[in-house]
């Protein structure tokens, strides 16, 4: 057993390299040339094996394991968010303490995804006469999702590339690349359908306000003096308006299909992802109560609702949402049918069609629902029959073939 674990210590010790022996040998072999031989071109070839000797050793105290230095980030606002598809630019400023000729620094730098990914930046820096560099880089096109830096190693070398140094700067910061989004000015055919008995215009369903005060709001210039909220005027010395109440509206729901064989292709569903944010976008900006059904390895259900505090938690949903599901949207549908409550207007945001689409919109109308098919398109050919059979049958449908066609599609003007 005590042999056993000497062997066991002895394997584990750190081995020299080859060039520390290969420096190791050099010197004795002068020591030994000078000793034996002795002369003047024994001791210049000794001193010279010193010096070199002397510097080499040195190196272990070269100051890069004492590397300090901070990165400044460009193009993101001060919450550490982008959008999709936007590039970061990315400054590492160094500063080695020491004094030890340094001839140039290698640097490589981690950005690592949630999902695992990994992106690598490497480059070669040469440190001015005070021990600084700067290094400057740019990512490519960043998807969806957070990213976090992970360690920057930085790595030097003797003038004879015999003996690499390394240190590592811990410079942590994370960052968040919100999904693409489109501007949409109106869903003309969404109005339509929201369109009740006592409501004559399509554009003042959506924001027409009961006589019923809800609170007090700040004053927004244009209001009429019969809204000035008098009493919190007085008390607060800021000019208060009245917020009443707005006339309730069907429930929405957005529906994003998450089946992992659904989308042959992963911008596919970045598409579905922007698609659906860019209609919450267009809900939060009318105050519209919208809902969202995302069934995949999570399985998250918002009720409709109008507010910042529902937008941002399905913002927060859209960043980290993955295809992971492995049931078919009929089936989620169905076990989450209970939510749906009758007369609400169903937009599935999904590539599939045909007939199990059709199967699911007739379902969804017997339930005296109002089915929307958002058709993530990728058979153009294929996309003027489809949206003839939903019309045949009396369901609303759109062929989304890009993001920015989105707002045309809807029937306003691409914002």
């Amino acid at each position: 057993m005590m042999r056993e674990s000497f062997v066991q210590k002895w394997t584990e010790r750190p081995r020299f390299s080859k060039q520390f022996w290969a420096v190791l040998i050099s010197f004795f072999g002068s020591l030994g040339f000078l000793l034996f031989q002795g002369g003047k071109l024994a001791l210049m070839l000794f001193v010279i094996m010193s010096v070199l000797s002397l510097y080499l050793l040195l190196g272990q105290w070269s100051g890069i394991k004492r590397t300090q230095g901070a990165r400044t980030l460009g193009s993101i606002d001060h919450g550490g968010a982008l959008e999709a598809g936007s590039t970061l630019g990315v400054t590492i400023h160094l500063q080695i303490p020491g004094f030890w000729p340094m001839p140039y620094i290698f640097v490589k730098d981690r950005l690592y995804h949630r999902n695992g990914s990994e992106l690598e930046f490497e480059a070669t820096i040469v440190p001015d006469w005070r021990r600084r560099g700067e290094w400057e880089y740019r990512t490519p096109a960043l998807r969806r999702g957070s990213y976090t830096f992970g360690v920057t190693e930085c790595v030097t070398e003797d003038v004879f590339g015999l003996f690499e140094h390394s240190g590592t700067l811990n410079l942590p910061y994370n960052i968040v690349v919100l999904p693409k989004t489109v501007a949409i000015r109106e869903w003309q055919q969404f109005h339509q359908m929201m369109k009740g008995t006592n409501h004559h215009s399509t554009t003042t369903r959506a924001v027409r306000e009961t006589t019923q005060i809800n609170g007090v709001r700040e004053y927004i210039y244009g209001d009429r003096l019969s809204r000035i909220h008098w009493n919190a005027t007085a008390k607060t010395g800021t000019w208060k308006s009245k917020e009443f109440e707005r006339e309730s509206l069907p429930k929405t729901f957005l529906v994003l299909d998450r089946e992992r064989k659904a989308y042959g292709d992963p911008e596919t569903f970045e598409l579905a992802v922007s698609v659906a944010a860019s209609l919450f976008q267009y809900g939060a900006a009318r105050s519209l109560a919208l809902g969202l059904l995302s069934t995949g390895a999570d399985d998250i259900y918002f009720e409709p609702k109008s507010g910042g505090n529902q937008q941002k938690a399905v913002q927060q949903h859209f960043i980290h949402v993955e295809a992971d599901g492995v049931h078919a949207l009929k089936q989620v549908l169905r076990e989450k049918a209970q939510n749906l409550v009758p007369g609400s207007f169903v937009a599935l945001i999904t590539p599939a069609y045909g007939e199990s689409m059709l199967q699911i919109c007739n379902w969804l109308k017997q339930l005296q629902l109002n089915p929307c098919h958002l058709w993530l398109c990728s058979e153009p050919d294929k996309k003027e029959r489809w949206l003839k059979q939903l019309q045949s049958r009396g369901i609303a449908g759109y062929a989304i073939q890009s993001l920015h066609e989105l707002s045309s599609l809807l029937g306003g003007r691409s914002g």
